[in-house]
């Protein structure tokens, strides 16, 4: 897989690996507090192979293997949302770590929507599936890291950001990196009205918040690898869809024209 770091900044900075699986385009993500050495795995994935219907762990055991080799002690097993392009691989961690696997509370919402949708009652019971169920502006910690959580609706009903020290967000699929711009809104439950609040809303955070986003498919333009890290001010000023002050009337029609 493809990785990149994004080193501690200092004091209540944390320490960020991405890792990027090129099937699904996903971006997973261990944060790691350098102080203690205690560590969250947000978003892994479970590999997809749709000619065979089946799945395998391969994406998730190479972050495992990673963890083990720096020492880490993993505390949470994050994710910002159920996901409809990939599938979670939260509960083969929890068996492998012994970690709480968490999720936002409105994937109880998410779960009954797409129980009508799919006719698959009880695939997804997050009561059953997780150990917890975020509310917004519930605190946790990652080590000596404390983790905010944003409500951020409008990919889904139930997208969750989790805001984690002084210089770090995990914003799931809201935004993309910023030559791409924003991520879809028309998944059953989405809003792009609702995803125009919740991007305002994380680009209220300090300016050199680092932002790491949940997708990307490059080549895009020019750039051939994937990228998911930017600032807030990076975002402010370039992203594509939303630099120089984007109206939510104007990021409604982006949108509509897109999905």
């Amino acid at each position: 897989m493809f990785t990149r770091e994004s080193p501690s900044q200092g004091p209540g900075s944390p320490r960020v690996v991405g890792f990027y699986e090129e099937p699904s385009g996903s971006i997973q993500y261990v944060v790691i507090d350098p102080s203690t050495k205690k560590a969250a795995l947000i978003d892994v994935v479970l590999g997809f192979d749709p000619a065979h219907a089946s799945t395998d762990t391969s994406a998730a055991q190479e972050i495992l293997d990673f963890v083990r080799a720096e020492g880490l002690t993993v505390e949470w097993i994050l994710d910002t949302h159920p996901h409809a392009d990939h599938m979670m691989a939260s509960a083969w961690l929890k068996e492998q770590l012994g970690a709480p696997a968490a999720i936002g509370a409105k994937a109880r919402e998410i779960a009954k929507l797409w129980e009508g949708i799919y006719n698959t009652p009880g695939a997804l019971d997050p009561d059953r599936d997780f150990d917890r169920l975020f509310e917004e502006g519930e605190t946790f910690s990652i080590g000596d890291l404390p983790v905010r959580v944003m409500l951020s609706p409008g990919h889904t009903l139930g997208s969750i950001t989790y805001v984690v020290g002084e210089d770090a967000a995990f914003v799931h699929d809201t935004l993309m990196h910023v030559d791409a711009g924003t991520s879809r809104a028309d998944f059953p439950g989405g809003s792009a009205s609702e995803l125009y609040d919740s991007l305002m809303a994380i680009l209220s955070l300090p300016d050199r918040t680092r932002l790491f986003v949940g997708h990307d498919y490059p080549p895009v333009g020019d750039r051939k690898d994937p990228a998911w890290e930017a600032t807030v001010a990076e975002h402010k000023a370039h992203n594509k869809h939303l630099g120089g002050g984007t109206t939510r009337e104007e990021f409604v029609k982006i949108r509509e024209e897109r999905d």
